[in-house]
């Protein structure tokens, strides 16, 4: 931080420049001194100067050019200038004015009136600095701040997708693989958004909405949810009831990503032939949200383990997939899915890997309750596992 302010004098009179250095330095201010505009020019660079006193007519560059090249210089710009002047007419003086000087000052330049005018425009430059420096700590406040809320705002995103995925588990709550599925076909959606052009927020609505999708199957009986075997028509009418279910679960609700999530679990079965249910929607009558989860749903469905079938090859799976081009899925939303393979590869690989390293655990803690609590007179030798 500087001591004293310091004042510029331009002059290219030698006995000016000392005349004006013997007037200012007993009142406390560091002189730098130059002979010429460009030489003055190059003395702004350090940063230092807090005003200038500046000479009119030089040899090279004139003071009305230096003043306007300072005041087109953002760092500069704010430093007061005084023209000191043997030129008295009006014109130099409006010329002066016009190319951004502050002040002038006549030669023979009296001391008590040159002493009042640096100290009123040292003023100025104070209290410029000051509320330069006091913006410069309100930006980076507002900065430091923003940041914070920022990484707030994030935490709290994440807790309610966080919630989410647990309250969606609840509907599926004896598949155990439920929540990888969830979390699957949510991420598997987002990415099929995101490669089809629709906007980040768009693409985080959906990520939200999409594990919601069969939140509706809380209202159907465990005994067709996990029957074993294909269902008979009246169990499926029943089954297909979960859209309309779920769709009214979440109807209602002020939040975007629940109403997008309601539109989900209402048409996420619907099929770009209209064969789909429960309404029979056909092509673009079906919300382009519904037709991207189809398709992540089928997939993770196909290449997972149910109740009723093993999981499918990785192969077969996407052969069922680009079957269903044209016919239950858009062929649009298809032709995003295939474009972003290795990222659905991805995916299923980091959520396959968390629904293992899950299940694992779970292993893990049953095998040491059996040990904790086998019943007594028990034989292990004679109950094989």
């Amino acid at each position: 931080m500087k001591d004293k302010p310091v004042i510029l004098v331009v002059d290219n009179e030698p006995p000016i420049i000392k005349l004006l250095e013997a007037n200012l330095a007993p009142h406390g201010y560091d002189i730098v001194t130059a002979a010429s505009g460009e030489e003055a020019l190059g003395k702004l660079s350090d940063g230092r100067i807090d005003l200038i006193l500046l000479d009119v007519m030089m040899s090279g560059i004139d003071g009305f050019e230096v003043v306007r090249r300072i005041r087109q210089d953002d760092m500069h710009r704010l430093i007061p200038i005084i023209l000191v002047t043997s030129l008295r007419e009006t014109e130099y003086r409006v010329k002066g004015i016009e190319a951004g000087c502050d002040d002038f000052i006549s030669k023979p330049f009296d001391r008590i009136e040159l002493l009042a005018r640096v100290r009123s425009l040292l003023k100025v430059k104070a209290y410029n600095d000051l509320m330069s420096n006091y913006r410069k700590e309100l930006e980076s406040e507002v900065g430091r701040r923003t940041e914070e809320l920022k990484r707030a705002f994030e935490r709290i995103k994440a807790a309610s997708l966080e919630t989410i995925y647990r309250l969606s588990i609840a509907s599926e709550y004896k598949d155990r693989d439920t929540g990888a599925h969830i979390k699957r076909m949510s991420h598997y959606s987002a990415a099929v958004a995101r490669r089809m052009g629709l906007g980040e927020s768009a693409v985080e609505t959906i990520l939200y909405a999409a594990p919601m999708h069969d939140v509706g199957k809380i209202g159907i009986p465990d005994k067709i949810l996990m029957k074993p075997t294909k269902l008979d028509p009246e169990e499926w009418e029943i089954m297909k009831q979960h859209t309309v279910i779920g769709a009214k679960i979440l109807n209602g609700s002020d939040a975007e990503f629940i109403r997008l999530g309601e539109t989900i679990a209402m048409c996420h079965h619907e099929k770009w032939d209209g064969s789909g249910y429960p309404n029979s929607l056909k092509g673009v009558e079906i919300p382009i949200a519904g037709r991207i989860t189809a398709i992540a749903d089928v997939f993770d469905a196909l290449t997972s383990k149910r109740p009723y079938k093993e999981a499918f090859s990785l192969e077969k799976s996407l052969a069922i997939v680009k079957e269903g081009r044209g016919s239950h899925f858009d062929p649009d939303v298809v032709d995003a899915f295939f474009a972003i393979q290795d990222e659905i590869h991805a995916i299923k690989k980091q959520y396959d890997y968390e629904s293992q390293q899950a299940s694992d655990m779970k292993a893990n803690k049953m095998k040491a309750t059996d040990k904790q609590y086998v019943p007594k007179g028990f034989n292990h030798a004679n109950h094989p596992k």
